[in-house]
């Protein structure tokens, strides 16, 4: 199978077949292509036949190569055994002559030792006598450890011959000397150019001397708190530097310094071998720990005072990244003493302290919102007193419109950018941004709670702030646009706000638990807000409107007056600036349900018409007895429907005007009910509430609300008349249609 299988054709192979080859080659290749095969396996062939040959020479040169070494090695090994053979007879002679030794110098062994011990006391003793000088000499030459080492070496000899009178000389000038080191020593601690590592031997070398350890832990803290206290004052000189310097210059000077200073501290008085008495140093740990303890919570205390300080006077306008770098680097530092200070937690310290300066970070970004709102405010206010927006026809709802869509995208667009500036402190390559108690508190508390709630709490606390009547300078239009607003916030942006909050920090929902702010909440503020704005304006607006009939009614001598030639001009203007409020409210709310009436304004003018003549016919015959006809239009009154003139209105154009003009009616009518009429004055009256009626109808929501109050207005002008005669009411048409 493997021949069947085989390529006879591959000329590498192994079932390569030279006749089938030749055969297929000369079937189908030209001539030109034969002959370069040809070459190639030529060429081929001598490529073989030279490599075969370098192989055979070099497996030929291999077996010389070995034979030879072989031959050698036979040669050595025989060279081998005579050299041990020799070794093994010159150990035999070594140990001869060794017993031989031992045998000889055994009785003089015990001299030998003797002599020995003799000299070594006497090197010693010279070593005493010469000891005082050679620590002169080694003090000099501030060989200090040295001079340590030869008085320990020495002093255990002196004690146990201090007793004869020529060791009590030597052993009171060593211990002049000694004192003396001492106080050289203790020197280094006063030198602010001793460096740690000088400190360090000279702390080592005093307890070597016996020194009490209470004594030289306060000395070594004194002095470490001397160039501790340089340090914080150079601090304090860079409260004006780039905060991010200041941060490095407190990292690598006074932290560092602190860390190098504890780290000896323990070396020095905690780490070192413990005694043999194990209660003696307990309490020297403890001693050492508890004034350790003390300086370090003092001088970090002050430390962090003198940080607080510089992060708040960057937070006074400065760039909130570079605060955030900043108190990230100040923080790691502060993890990265973990370590070495094991019993206090100062990165909780520096947590609170970004927590601080995240809160003040806020609470500067509210007062920004704040004064953003106020300033947003004031120029809408003068753009509201602007003479561009009061055109001829008083036709200004597109700058309304506008003002509104700039008050509310400025106010929502401040907060985002606020938002994107503060969401620098929850980055999560932050050290303190990864710890479950910041971002609760800084992103719940601070963010949410205290920046964006209470900055919505503001906007619904200043807009009804201009609901107070000791702010009456503020124009209707601006209440107006305040209750749109509060509205366009209920609608859309207390969520739209609320919801970028939540995602942009990862607040999880905790509403269940209540440390959050409801949004309905909110929303209800945010609608109560806009309905009390809104009925604001509307006693706003028909005060305005009921001051000027109110004056009109007033200095008008109406027991004098000539015959009704015209419609006041009040009248007019009363009209006018409903429409013109009406052109206010139309640009920013809808329009309102009307209740079913006539479109037919000739008819509804007709209709009234005849009812105020009918009520002229009835009048006229129920002339004799006043009383009467009072009595029965009072009964009247009890079976028709009470009209609320200071309810709220709705959040629609008619409901609006509707109030506007059932406050202007209605001091119309109390004040007519306090005049007395002649009979022209009544007529007056009639063309006056004519025309009212024939324009006012429009505005409101239900037009009966106006024929009534209207026709309360003609009846008590009547009941007021000393000779109530009315008019023609063809008459008083053509008289309000040519006014």
């Amino acid at each position: 199978m493997a021949e069947v299988t085989g390529n006879p054709y591959d000329i590498n192979g192994p079932h390569f077949n030279p006749d089938m080859y030749l055969q297929r080659l000369l079937k189908e290749c030209p001539l030109q292509q034969i002959m370069d095969q040809e070459s190639e396996i030529v060429q081929d062939t001598q490529a073989l036949h030279s490599e075969m040959q370098t192989l055979v020479y070099e497996n030929y040169n291999k077996f010389i190569s070995a034979t030879d070494t072989i031959r050698k090695m036979k040669s050595d090994f025989k060279k081998m055994e005579d050299e041990m053979d020799l070794l093994a007879t010159n150990m035999e002679s070594i140990t001869s002559f060794s017993e031989q030794i031992s045998h000889t110098l055994q009785d003089t062994r015990q001299q030998i030792t003797e002599l020995s011990g003799v000299h070594s006391l006497l090197k010693r003793l010279q070593f005493l006598f010469k000891l005082p000088a050679q620590l002169k000499t080694r003090i000099q030459e501030e060989q200090y450890s040295q001079a340590v080492q030869d008085y320990i070496h020495a002093q255990r000899v002196l004690h146990q011959y201090g007793n004869m009178a020529s060791f009590q000389g030597i052993q009171g000038d060593c211990e002049m000397i000694v004192e003396e080191l001492k106080q050289k020593l203790r020197d280094h601690f006063k030198s602010k150019e001793a460096s740690a590592k000088e400190l360090a031997e000279s702390v080592d070398l005093l307890l070597q001397l016996k020194e009490p350890a209470k004594s030289l832990c306060a000395d070594f803290l004194s002095h470490a708190e001397t160039r501790l206290a340089e340090q914080l004052t150079f601090l304090e000189d860079m409260q004006e530097q780039d905060i991010i310097e200041f941060v490095d210059a407190g990292s690598s000077g006074f932290l560092s310094d602190l860390c190098l200073v504890v780290a000896s501290y323990n070396d020095m008085f905690v780490n070192r071998p413990r005694p043999q008495d194990a209660q003696l140093c307990d309490d020297l740990d403890s001693v050492a720990l508890a004034q350790l303890s003390n300086f370090v919570l003092r001088n970090m205390q002050r430390y962090f005072d003198i940080v607080n300080a510089r992060i708040e006077k960057e937070q006074d306008g400065g760039d909130t990244v570079v605060l955030v770098r900043a108190l990230d680097r100040f923080h790691r530092r502060l993890q990265a003493m973990k370590k070495l200070f094991s019993d206090t937690d100062f990165a909780s310290t520096g947590t609170d302290i970004v927590l601080r300066a995240g809160r003040r970070q806020c609470r500067f970004h509210l007062q920004t919102l704040k004064a953003h709102f106020a300033d947003t405010l004031t120029r809408v206010r003068q753009s509201l007193a602007a003479p561009k927006l009061i055109s001829q026809d008083g036709d200004n709802s597109n700058s309304l419109s506008e003002l509104l869509t700039s008050l509310v995208l400025a106010t929502v667009e401040k907060v985002k950018g606020v938002l994107q500036d503060l969401l620098v402190f929850a980055q999560p390559d932050l050290t303190f941004g990864l710890k479950p108690h910041f971002r609760e508190a800084f992103c719940v508390d601070n963010v949410r709670e205290e920046l964006v709630v209470g900055f919505l709490h503001h906007l619904t606390a200043t807009a009804r702030g201009f609901c107070d009547s000791a702010d009456s300078k503020a124009p209707p239009s601006l209440l107006l646009l305040l209750s749109k607003m509060c509205l366009e916030f209920e609608t859309s942006s207390v969520h739209y706000l609320l919801s970028v909050t939540d995602e942009w920090f990862s607040i999880e929902d905790r509403h269940s638990s209540g440390l959050l702010t409801l949004e309905s909440e909110l929303r209800a503020n945010m609608q109560a807000a806009a309905q009390q704005l809104l009925n604001h304006y509307v006693r706003m607006q028909g005060l305005s409107v009921s001051q000027m009939l109110r004056k009109s009614v007033e200095t008008r001598d109406w027991l004098h007056t000539i015959e009704p030639r015209t419609v006041r001009a009040v009248m007019k203007r009363v009209v006018e600036d409903i429409a013109a409020v009406d052109g206010q409210v139309g640009a920013l709310y809808e329009e309102g349900q009307r209740t079913e009436q006539s479109s037919d304004s000739s008819r509804r003018t007709h209709s009234v018409t005849v009812s105020r003549h009918a009520y002229r016919s009835n009048w006229s015959s129920y002339a004799p007895s006043q009383l009467d006809s009072s009595l029965v239009t009072n009964i009247q009154k009890l079976f028709s429907e009470r009209i609320e003139i200071f309810s709220s209105v709705e959040f629609s154009k008619v409901s609006v005007l509707t109030g506007i003009i059932k406050i202007s009616l209605k001091t119309f009518l109390e004040c007519v009910r306090l005049r007395t009429f002649s009979r022209y004055g009544l007529q007056q009256i009639q063309v006056d509430t004519h025309y009212l009626q024939l324009y006012l109808w429009r505005f409101v929501a239900d037009e009966n609300l106006v024929h009534f109050l209207l026709d309360e207005i003609l009846g008590s002008a009547v009941h007021r008349c000393i000779d109530p005669v009315l008019m023609e009411p063809s008459v008083v048409e053509i008289i309000c249609e040519r006014g």
